[in-house]
C-alpha cells in the first residue's frame, strides 16, 4: 500500500514573489495568509500549524506557532501571472509557456478562416465596431469576460442544440491557431441562442463577449473543458502514473481541468464534500495518487471576504486532520497552494503569491525543502516516489525529504 495526496488550498499564498512588482504590479502587498491573520489574530489551524504553515510563511501569529517537527518548503510560481489553471498544469509537471494577450478581435479573421477550412459554417457577428464568431450556428468564439481580458477566449453553446463533443471540436481548432493562455469550451441544456444573445457584453470598447453567468450555461447540465497554451497532457504526473497502472483520482476543480482519462474525475465545490470523497478515495485506493483542489479558498478571497477564507480553511484543517489520522507507514500528503487570492487587497483577482508547501509522512520530521522554484516540484516528486518516468518539468524533493 502507497499512497499519495496532494491537497491544493486555492488562491492560498503566503507572501507576494520577488518578481510581483514588476509583472503584477499591485501584487507587491500581497499577503492572504497575512490578512487573514490581520482580520482574525485568533484564527486556529491546528493540523496546518502541526504540518508547518507558520514555518513556511516565516512568522508566527498569537494562535499559532512554528512546529519543531513540521517538513516544510515555499513553491514559487513558474507560470506567468497567477492562475488557476496553469498553476494546476504547472503542479502536474507542464512546463509552463509564456501566452500571448489579444482581444479576440485580433484572432477573429485566423480563427474564422481556419474554422471554414475544416468545413465549419461560419459568421462574423458585428456589434458597434466589435467581433466575434459564430460557428454552425450555435457555437460562439468571443473573448472571455471574467479573467483578466485578452488571456483568454470562451467558446460557449447550448447543448440541447449541439453536442459538447462537437462543440470541444471546435474548440480544439480555435486552440490550434490563438496563443492566448486558455480557450474555454462550455455549455449547458436549458437555455438557448436567445440567452446568449442576451448576455453579449462589451468591455473597455475593445473586448466583446458572452457573459458566462448571464449564459445560464451552468443552471443545468454544465459541461466544461480548459484547453490551454503550450499544455501537453502526456508529459503530466496523470499520464505517467497511468501508463504503469497507478490509479489517479482527481477531486474538485482539478478534475474540470487537468486531463486524466486513464483515471477517475471527481467534480465538486463544497469544501466538506472534497474532502469527504478524497477520504473515501483514500480508504479504498490500494496504491495510487490523488490530487484535490478545495476551490472555495479561492471564492472567498474573490468575494474579498476574510471571514468566510477562515471559515473554509478551519474546514479544510479539520479534514486534513481526518485524513492524517488514516495515514500509514507509506502515504505521503502535501498541502500548498497554486497561487495567491489576497482578500484586503482592494481587488478581486489572483495575486502572485509563494505558496506554502507542507509535507507529512508518518516517522518522517524536520526536514527543510526550501524554496522551490516552480510548483512542478511536486508532480516531479510524486513521479519520483512511485518510480515511474518524470513529467515534462520539475525537480523532486524526494531526496531531501527521506534521506
Amino acid at each position: 500500500m502507497k499512497r499519495f495526496v496532494v491537497l491544493v488550498l486555492d488562491g492560498f499564498g503566503i507572501g507576494a514573489m520577488k518578481d510581483a512588482a514588476e509583472t503584477r504590479p499591485g501584487d507587491e502587498r500581497a499577503d492572504t495568509l497575512g490578512s487573514i491573520l490581520k482580520d482574525f489574530p485568533q484564527m486556529n489551524l491546528p493540523n496546518l500549524e502541526r504540518l508547518g504553515l507558520m514555518n513556511a510563511y516565516g512568522k508566527e501569529s498569537s494562535q499559532m506557532k512554528m512546529s519543531d517537527g513540521a517538513n516544510f518548503g515555499k513553491a514559487e510560481l513558474m507560470h506567468f501571472g497567477a492562475d488557476t489553471f496553469m498553476g494546476h498544469q504547472e503542479i502536474m509537471g507542464t512546463q509552463p509557456r509564456k501566452p500571448a494577450i489579444h482581444p479576440f478581435q485580433e484572432s477573429a479573421d485566423i480563427v474564422a478562416a481556419h474554422l471554414r477550412k475544416y468545413g465549419h459554417k461560419v459568421n462574423i457577428i458585428e456589434k458597434q465596431g466589435l467581433r466575434y464568431v459564430l460557428c454552425d450556428d450555435y457555437v460562439t468564439i468571443a473573448d472571455n469576460l471574467e479573467a483578466d481580458l485578452g488571456m483568454c477566449y470562451n467558446v460557449t453553446a447550448p447543448l440541447d442544440f449541439i453536442s459538447f463533443e462537437r462543440e470541444c471540436e471546435i474548440g480544439r481548432l480555435v486552440r490550434e491557431v490563438v496563443t492566448v493562455g486558455r480557450v474555454i469550451v462550455f455549455g449547458g441544456i436549458g437555455n438557448t441562442m436567445a440567452d446568449l444573445w442576451n448576455a453579449e457584453e462589451i468591455r473597455n470598447g475593445q473586448f466583446i463577449g458572452i457573459a458566462s453567468a448571464k449564459s445560464r450555461s451552468y443552471e443545468r447540465g454544465y459541461q466544461c473543458i480548459h484547453m490551454g497554451y503550450g499544455v501537453d497532457e502526456s508529459v503530466q504526473v496523470p499520464v505517467c502514473l497511468t501508463d504503469m497502472g497507478i490509479a489517479v483520482t482527481l477531486i474538485g476543480k482539478v478534475a474540470d481541468i487537468v486531463q486524466n482519462a486513464g483515471g477517475k474525475r471527481i467534480s465538486c465545490v463544497p469544501t466538506k464534500e472534497c474532502i469527504r470523497y478524497t477520504l473515501e478515495e483514500f480508504k479504498s485506493m490500494e496504491t495510487g495518487f490523488i490530487c484535490t483542489n478545495i476551490q472555495e479558498t479561492d471564492l472567498a478571497g474573490h468575494s474579498q471576504s476574510s471571514g468566510k477564507y477562515k471559515e473554509i480553511l478551519e474546514t479544510a484543517d479539520r479534514g486534513i486532520g481526518e485524513l492524517i489520522s488514516n495515514f500509514t507507514d507509506n502515504d505521503i500528503l502535501v498541502v500548498m497552494a497554486d497561487h495567491g487570492n489576497d482578500p484586503d487587497i482592494g481587488h478581486s483577482k489572483h495575486t502572485r503569491e509563494c505558496v506554502p508547501l507542507l509535507v507529512y509522512k508518518k516517522g518522517i520530521s524536520g526536514k527543510r525543502l526550501g524554496v522551490r522554484k516552480t510548483l512542478s516540484d511536486v508532480g516531479a516528486s510524486v513521479c519520483d516516489y512511485f518510480g515511474v518516468r518524470a513529467p515534462q518539468n520539475g525537480c523532486s524533493f524526494m531526496d531531501c525529504l527521506l534521506k
